[in-house]
């Protein structure tokens, strides 16, 4: 009697779906999800963990995982470009991402970019990294359990409605509903237990190949400039103490106005410069009714113009960050930089020279110029956040020269005579990247709690809708892309409320 029992029992146990294959099938289904679907998701969601390190911000967290077995550990300068650090090789999905940003200058930053210090700044800075990454990875330990009781929960689901379905079809009611839902819950538990063990041991073989790939990489690294690269120091102090002003602005040709006419009693640095007398540094004085200083010069560039001296028709004019260093009782800063870090003169002549300029070439040009221009840039906003009093700094963004769908018969599209001119999908490239060039400015500006603006000029090719005439100078005149005295006047008025801000 009990052998029939046991055998009608094992038959509508194996009806059911719940026969050792039917159990260990669902299992190793559940054990594939979390290890290949939920060890990378959970990498990438974790958030990541701020750590202070000889004076810096650092958040520890990891990157998203390729589909190859090893990659390198990554940085990310103040939000923006991401760097392979190729000599932290990690196996596994768990690969660490470190973020650096904003600089903050001081004694402890100071430290932070001696080459061969003391050992302790060694210690120091791997101690600093790896106990933000053991706390990211205690995080990440939720994490996984967590996604392995929601893995087993849906894979324990679905099973239990296709033992239900089996059953039913087979007509396989002898173990009786109840005592299916008992079964299915014990084998419920069961794979629980296996998710959250295969789960944990994963995410912890996962850390220590993290953990052993990141120290062997760290080895020999006795500050954060071996890490990332030494960033020039500071610009001193240049010439005499200036008093008076209330406001300053530094960068390139479109704020000095090349083009319009010299200010009145020009030195040789104004000449030199192209500062005009409608530039928007004289337009905020006349707004604001204080003076303002214009140090910004023709051509200058983070490196070659306001963290470095700059060369013009052989004039030597000094950084405007170390003359501004000089400028007392100041109450705000207008930066407007970037295009001549990316040579933006350069795309525009290889557009309007080739058919094509979305070839892989150029973008891998471009892609270089950004990273080094987010790295001086990231050196720049350091400056402007350590000037004495502290003032308000309001970075600009670029503006666009033509419009989304320029017409055909515009003249500044066509170019010289002899090559192929710009077309829409010429003009969306060139815009593609003057978007990628405002969001490293903005990133980086935000994470200093700067102002961010951008001026909204009429770009070639339109008619203003006051009528006022164009904003920007044409491709036949000298100084082409770059305001007119009304598109200065507009970039005037743009800063201006970031400017008044300063007054609260």
């Amino acid at each position: 009697m009990s052998t029939v029992q046991g055998h009608d029992e094992g038959a509508a146990r194996k009806d059911s779906g719940l026969s050792p294959r039917g159990r260990a099938v669902p299992t190793l289904v559940l054990v594939v999800i979390v290890l290949l679907v939920g060890l990378p998701v959970v990498a990438v969601l974790t958030p990541a963990q701020h750590v202070r390190i000889l004076g810096q911000d650092v958040a520890v967290g990891a990157r998203v995982p390729g589909p190859s077995l090893s990659g390198p550990a990554q940085l990310v300068q103040l939000g923006n470009t991401a760097f392979d650090l190729r000599g932290v090789e990690v196996y596994g999905p768990v690969r660490p991402r470190v973020a650096l940003g904003p600089i903050r200058r001081g004694d402890a930053a100071a430290a932070a970019t001696e080459l061969g210090s003391a050992g302790h700044i060694e210690q120091t800075l791997i101690d600093g990294l790896v106990g933000g990454f053991v706390t990211w990875l205690a995080w990440g330990a939720l994490g996984i359990g967590l996604f392995a009781l929601a893995a087993s929960g849906l894979v324990g689901s679905a099973r239990l409605l296709l033992a239900l379905r089996h059953a039913a079809r087979t007509h396989a009611t002898d173990a009786g509903v109840g005592e299916l839902a008992a079964r299915s819950s014990r084998e419920l538990l069961r794979m629980t237990a296996i998710a959250l063990v295969v789960g944990l041991v994963g995410w912890g073989a996962s850390g220590a190949a993290a953990y052993v790939g990141t120290t062997r990489g760290l080895q020999g690294v006795s500050s954060l400039s071996d890490l990332v690269g030494n960033a020039d120091v500071t610009p001193s102090p240049v010439g005499p103490p200036v008093f008076g002003y209330s406001g300053a602005v530094l960068g390139d040709s479109r704020v000095a106005r090349v083009g319009g006419p010299l200010v009145a009693d020009a030195t040789p640095q104004d000449t030199a410069c192209e500062r005009s007398v409608d530039s928007p540094a004289v337009e905020l004085a006349r707004m604001t009714g204080t003076d303002v200083l214009n140090l910004s010069c023709s051509g200058a560039s983070v490196a070659e113009g306001l963290r470095g001296p700059q060369v013009r028709d052989q004039v030597s004019v000094p950084p405007q960050i170390g003359r501004l260093k000089q400028v007392q009782n100041l109450d705000w800063v207008v930066v407007a930089i970037g295009p001549n870090d990316v040579h933006w003169s350069d795309l525009l002549q290889y557009c309007y020279g080739l058919p094509r300029c979305d070839d892989r070439l150029a973008a891998g040009e471009f892609d270089l110029r950004m990273a080094r221009f987010d790295r001086d840039y990231s050196a720049l906003l350091a400056d402007l956040a350590a000037l004495p009093g502290t003032p308000r700094v309001v970075i600009m963004q670029s503006y666009d020269p033509f419009p989304d769908t320029p017409t055909p018969d515009c003249p500044d599209l066509h170019g010289p005579a002899g090559v192929p001119g710009l077309d829409a999908g010429k003009v969306a490239l060139l815009s593609g990247y003057n978007d990628r060039l405002n969001a490293v400015l903005a990133t980086g500006a935000e994470k200093y709690g700067f102002a961010v603006v951008r001026p909204v000029l009429t770009p070639l090719c339109t008619t203003a809708a006051d009528r006022l005439g164009p904003d920007l100078l044409g491709l036949a005149t000298a100084h082409a892309f770059h305001p007119t005295g009304l598109g200065s006047l507009r970039i005037a008025a743009a800063l201006l409320p970031a400017i008044n801000a300063t007054s609260g």
